[in-house]
């Protein structure tokens, strides 16, 4: 995982550092006293799926299609407000069931931000260091929430940073979480708004995704030609992270879509 995460995901040191912390002190504990719980914080495209997914891959045999890999999306899995409360029991039961059938299993909630305030503090009971829950044990659990919240916040201090001739590379995880919680904990709009979860401090790791650059965007380009088999010609190269908005208007720095449309345009300049 570290090798993979080393080699492919493309400009985010901090979430290098902070994913291989929070993976090997789990694995490493035979008795954790409560499940592994991360939350991914960032814009489209600076690798939040890539990252969660290239986990399961390392830690389950199947990777996303591991029986005991669930993944959840508030769009697909509770889309209507008016249904919240029967979507927190049939979360609960789903919860309680799988972890009964394998302790060690991973649950992904993708699109934090578009979840109903309220639905996700069904599962806390699941989070802390409680011994038993339901009859299940469930410690060896991991827990991945995955978020655009928080991501403007990330991009405008990052910003700034530049503006003040600080690289990218220089940005310290103290310096975005208070940004990140604020965002993410105090909106309304927020699937984590007054969230026990974040008054009980069951989150063990905010990682931020960074935006990058448009020479991350040319690696990224350079990985997936690899990926698809296809000859790494330079041209190709700058022309289709070129073609990607960035932002600023005026400076263009860090790509407005991150990685995220790369695959797809490789087509029209090969």
């Amino acid at each position: 995982l570290e090798c993979d995460l080393a080699v492919n995901l493309v400009g985010q040191p901090l979430v290098r550092q902070q994913v291989m912390k929070g993976v090997r002190e789990f694995l490493e504990n035979r008795d954790p006293v409560k499940p592994l719980v991360m939350s991914f914080h960032g814009s489209t495209g600076t690798g939040k799926t890539y990252v969660s997914s290239m986990l399961v891959r390392h830690l389950f045999q199947g990777g996303l299609q591991s029986p005991y890999v669930h993944q959840f999306s508030p769009i697909v899995h509770f889309p209507h407000a008016e249904h919240v409360e029967q979507y927190k029991e049939n979360l609960k039961h789903w919860i309680q069931g799988n972890l009964t059938k394998c302790g060690r299993s991973a649950f992904l909630f993708d699109e934090m931000d578009k979840m109903h305030p309220g639905l996700i503090d069904v599962i806390m009971p699941f989070l802390g260091p409680s011994w038993v829950v339901y009859g299940t044990n469930y410690r060896k659990a991991i827990f991945i929430f995955i978020s655009n919240a928080g991501g403007e916040q990330i991009n405008e201090m990052t910003l700034d940073l530049w503006r003040a001739h600080r690289d990218r590379e220089e940005i310290s995880l103290q310096d975005m979480e208070s940004a990140i919680s604020k965002a993410v904990f105090e909106n309304p709009q927020s699937g984590f708004w007054k969230s026990g979860i974040i008054n009980e401090h069951l989150i063990d790791f905010v990682v931020p995704f960074l935006p990058l650059k448009h020479h991350h965007v040319k690696q990224c380009v350079v990985n997936e030609l690899v990926q698809q088999g296809l000859e790494v010609r330079q041209g190709v190269v700058q022309e289709v992270a070129d073609s990607i908005p960035y932002f600023p208007e005026e400076e263009k720095i860090f790509s407005s879509t991150g990685c995220k449309t790369v695959a797809s345009r490789i087509s029209f300049f090969f």
